[in-house]
């Protein structure tokens, strides 16, 4: 038979002749000291089961296996080499499922789910053997960049990411929990709502995810602070200069006011309750405006490190004090690495970055020598990019799970962010995801991954072959104009800056070179999705990601045709302001329809106002 595709592939499997086959009559076995536990897993399979064979098994607890049980599902404590590890053996006979844990048996029914898309009734003969490498594989999803998907977007995500055995789940968050304390925060942004929270945390338990909270508590609060009356605990409640450039709003808490802990203690208070998750990320990253503003003398006084410290420190102990461990975002740490022999024991620090090069291995043997825990979170590379930027993502995974291996990170968190009008749809996101999740549970497995070939088969069940290939292709797209911007991509930056300044952002080379390069990306894109028709999706919202993926392509365009237009290279009609205005036009209507597909109203005026600048350059050069 041929190979199986598999995600994560296991550890160690071994085909052995024969086949098991899924007929006639038949009892699910489960065995332990908590077989309550095994009955959702025993049901998901028989559903798996019935959807391949007219049967209808029935399950039963027992310690002793007789001729009729064809499936068996054993919780056998010390059995396997890793708490979340199982054993899998498929014989003519029966299907063994061994495990040290309910977790284990969890991860050994997606395996065995995976097998029967591919394989059907009949079942090769096998041994398989699998643990995770990192105990803890989350995916964080940005909901505070404009988008905060629908509950049907949310519970789709976890189904998807438990079948690729990833663990954690984290919603970062500034503005979008509706506390009920601060309306005016979230009036707007059709917030999660503390009752969602709590049926998101349910799903996620039963599909062995821990939902962590995740709300910022220093840096990236502009939401809050730009509100009265919130404005006056600022940093500065003016605006600041930053590295991205000069911002006329609040961006940071003002670490030295009392009132910036209370609110701390605020947020703390009414959003945790709602995880059952013991953990919670506070965020504190890129505090870039510290010392500019009220903080200024404190920081002249102590340095800029210290006093970032002092209140991540009060705020550490306010999780403490909630029976909870913190996560931060450790790049202030790293930017001063003498602090951080002083970090406390418990804290787990979130060591991020998201181009291929980035110094996982240096800041993860700085973290280990301190001996602070830490995870290591790389991203899909999705954001600032609208069809993400493949090549990237792949590395900066890889890169990610190579030296956190090396230097015992305890976690992998894949990120993906929303930045700047979060405009790619949720699909683009998948590779990573995908990719993510093999290297998170098995590097050396999942370092050679088919994954065109893994999106095709369990994500977009794409029976043609089409969209994987699309999907991975599109996202390389990036490459084509010849320059590659940090964490971006070089046609999402011509889209969001102003006609004038968009030479700033292409190649120092000739004119007519730019021009070419700019027809040579067209014809890319033309070529990658000529095949779309084609693909036979399975999946309920086959036409949606049809559209979605359409959508990505014609924006792209639309970025070169921009650029040519900014070049003067008039001999191309689609080039002309007029066309130009008709096509940000219905782009912009395609992009509502498709936000509201999977994401809730909120934001989506803030997001479409980014787009509607593009047209307005358009109209001005036509006055």
């Amino acid at each position: 038979m041929n190979k199986l595709t598999l995600v994560p592939a296991p550890r160690y499997l071994e085909y052995i002749e024969g086949q098991f086959e899924i007929s006639g009559e038949g009892l699910i076995v489960l065995q332990g000291a908590d077989p309550q536990a095994l009955l959702p897993l025993a049901q998901m399979l028989r559903a798996a089961f019935s959807q391949q064979a007219d049967i209808n098994w029935q399950t039963a607890a027992g310690s002793v296996l007789t001729r009729e049980c064809r499936v068996a599902l054993m919780l056998v404590p010390g059995s396997i080499r890793h708490e979340q590890g199982y054993s899998l053996a498929i014989t003519p006979q029966r299907i063994d499922i061994v495990a040290n844990q309910p977790a284990g048996i969890f991860y050994a029914v997606q395996t065995l789910r995976q097998m029967l898309a591919q394989c059907g009734a009949s079942l090769p003969a096998l041994q398989c053997r699998d643990w995770p490498d990192f105990a803890q594989r989350g995916v964080m999803l940005d909901i505070s960049r404009n988008k905060v998907p629908s509950m049907h977007t949310l519970y789709a995500l976890v189904d998807q990411l438990g079948a690729l055995k990833i663990n954690q789940l984290q919603l970062y968050t500034e503005h979008t929990f509706a506390y009920r304390n601060h309306p005016r925060v979230w009036a707007q942004a059709s917030p999660m709502t503390g009752e969602q929270i709590l049926e998101l945390d349910a799903y996620c338990r039963q599909h062995f995810i821990e939902l962590v909270p995740n709300q910022n508590t220093f840096g990236h609060l502009r939401p809050w602070l730009v509100q009265e009356p919130y404005r006056d605990l600022a940093e500065c409640p003016d605006g600041c200069d930053t590295h991205w450039g000069h911002f006329d709003e609040p961006f940071s808490l003002n670490p030295g006011d009392p009132r910036s802990l209370d609110l701390v203690r605020g947020m703390l208070d009414e959003l945790l309750p709602h995880f059952s998750s013991r953990q919670v990320n506070v965020g504190c990253d890129e505090t870039v405006d510290l010392g500019q503003g009220r903080s200024r003398e404190r920081v002249a006084e102590l340095g800029a490190g210290r006093v970032y410290f002092e209140f991540l420190m009060r705020i550490y102990r306010e999780v403490k004090a909630r029976g909870r461990t913190m996560q931060f975002w450790g790049d202030i740490i790293m930017e001063h690495p003498e602090l951080a022999p002083e970090l406390p024991r418990d804290v787990i620090a979130l060591e991020w970055g998201y181009d291929a090069g980035h110094p996982f291995d240096q800041h993860g043997q700085k973290f280990a020598a301190a001996g602070v825990l830490f995870y290591v979170c790389p991203g899909t590379s999705s954001w600032n990019t609208i069809a993400g930027r493949t090549d990237n993502a792949l590395e900066n995974l890889r890169n990610a799970a190579l030296n956190g291996l090396k230097h015992g990170a305890v976690g992998y968190l894949n990120t993906d962010w929303g930045d700047n009008g979060h405009w790619q749809p949720l699909p683009v996101s998948y590779l990573g995801f995908v990719y993510g999740a093999g290297l998170a549970w098995d590097y050396q497995a999942n370092l050679e991954m088919d994954v065109p070939r893994a999106l095709d088969v369990h994500v977009f069940q794409d029976q043609s072959g089409v969209m994987g290939r699309l999907a991975y292709d599109l996202g390389n797209v990036y490459q084509q104009p010849g320059i590659l911007p940090h964490n971006s991509s070089v046609l999402f930056n011509i889209l969001q800056t102003n006609p004038q300044e968009i030479p700033v952002h292409l190649p120092n080379a000739p004119r007519e070179e730019l021009v070419e390069r700019m027809r040579s990306t067209l014809e890319r894109i033309d070529g990658i999705m000529q095949p779309l028709p084609e693909a036979v999706m399975l999946r309920p919202d086959a036409d949606l990601l049809r559209r979605e993926f359409a959508w990505v392509a014609d924006i792209l365009r639309h970025a070169c045709y921009r650029a040519l237009w900014a070049l003067e290279a008039r001999q191309t009609p689609e080039a002309e302001p007029k066309n130009l205005a008709q096509q940000t036009e219905a782009l912009a209507t395609e992009f509502q329809q498709v936000w509201l597909a999977r994401n809730r109203p909120g934001g989506l005026a803030d997001s479409l106002t980014r787009m509607q600048k593009i047209r307005l350059s358009y109209e001005q050069a036509l006055k």
